[in-house]
């Protein structure tokens, strides 16, 4: 993610691995909420594009 030195693939990642949206945030405080809710987009609208795997 841009700024924060954290890659979406990585916050996405930790989310599938079933970590809390609000550990994650603790862990990275230089992420924000809306961060999150840009990653999950993200995810939706690649996965949208590109189709399952």
């Amino acid at each position: 993610m841009k700024g924060t030195r954290i890659s979406v693939f990585d916050v996405l990642d930790y989310l599938a691995g079933g970590m809390a949206i609000e550990v994650i945030l603790g862990d990275f405080p230089q992420l924000t909420r809306d961060g999150m809710l840009a990653c999950l987009a993200y995810a939706g609208d690649r996965e949208h594009w590109i189709g399952p795997s």
